[in-house]
């Protein structure tokens, strides 16, 4: 299943976004101009703002208010990348070079923070409050989570638990707002407004938890970075913390070693002990059944096409292999 077919619905609105992402882009700063416009062309699903245009659908929205929420949505998102590579010290994303690696660790830096306050000022030009709330909590935990997740790093005694709410910070979380602000754009009620967000809450969820997955099965063509990146950064993803609970002595120590030292020298005996524990199988049940809660998040709202794209995006994020 490929994401162009669950957009077909939306193509229109996409394009209506893209067209507020570029014209809100522009800047007479040469080297923001640089960044951004390698950012924006280096492809992506665009999943956080198809999600606040779906839910919007889904509420039998017609206007044009959303394509603004789901560009500053989109925004976040992209100054987080940003972030993210220069504190992972990544140098490929999406098949390509990543900002950092062609443009230096600064730039990337100050352009995400340039990214952040654009969102900032759509979220005033919006002029309401909820809306503001939303996406200034959102921003906030997504910071907590990427704090939490630096503190994680190398360290082996992290739990499922303790992981599970790293990634739904750091992840799911704007995926929540995204549906979230879908549902104020269609003027939901506040119970549907809640379905709505728990719905992008455990498809963030799910989603996250294919990515642990790809780190040790995905072809690199298709997944756009390298395998066992983060094995190498020393994160204590959910496969890594599966193997060490339920491997022999042997194998929890290998895994525990590579999350304390990083690196890659370790990956063929981490990868060893990820399959002789199932770990992988483990992490995508665990990934179904977030896709699954958010299927049945959103069995209230009323039939529609919008509401049958949701629910195959829910498929989608356990079944990419992207």
């Amino acid at each position: 299943m490929k994401p162009e077919r669950l957009y077909k619905l939306i193509e229109p609105d996409m394009q209506a976004v893209d067209a507020v992402i570029r014209r809100k882009l522009h800047s007479d700063v040469t080297l923001i101009q640089q960044v951004t416009e390698h950012i924006i062309n280096s492809g992506g699903k665009r999943l956080r703002p198809a999600l606040v245009l779906l839910a919007a659908g889904a509420l039998e929205y017609d206007g044009t208010r959303h394509h603004e929420l789901a560009a500053m949505v989109e925004f976040i998102h992209t100054a987080t990348l940003l972030h993210d590579d220069v504190v992972d010290e990544s140098d490929l994303r999406r098949n390509q070079k990543t900002a950092n690696a062609l443009f230096g660790n600064a730039a990337s830096v100050l352009v995400g923070d340039f990214l952040y306050s654009l969102s900032f000022q759509m979220m005033v030009g919006v002029d309401e409050m909820r809306v503001m709330r939303i996406m200034a909590e959102a921003t906030r935990l997504i910071a907590e989570g990427e704090v939490l997740q630096l503190m994680n790093c190398h360290n082996a005694d992290v739990d499922e638990q303790s992981y599970l709410r790293v990634i739904r910070s750091k992840t799911a979380k704007l995926f929540e707002a995204a549906s979230r602000l879908g549902a104020i754009a269609g003027s939901a009620d506040r119970e549907t407004e809640q379905c709505l967000a728990d719905y992008g809450m455990h498809l963030g969820t799910a989603f996250q938890l294919i990515d642990d997955v790809l780190d040790y099965t995905g072809a690199e063509a298709e997944t756009g970075k390298h395998l066992g990146d983060d094995l190498a950064e020393g994160k204590p993803t959910l496969p890594l913390i599966h193997a060490m609970r339920n491997g022999t002595a042997d194998e929890a120590r290998s895994v525990r070693q590579a999350i304390e030292h990083g690196g890659r020298e370790n990956f063929p005996e981490v990868l060893s002990a990820i399959r002789a524990t199932g770990a992988l199988e483990y992490t995508v049940k665990r990934a179904e059944s977030e896709a699954r809660r958010a299927q049945i998040s959103i069995g209230s709202l009323p039939a529609s096409t919008y509401k049958d794209s949701l629910l195959d995006l829910a498929t989608f994020a356990v079944a990419r292999t992207f």
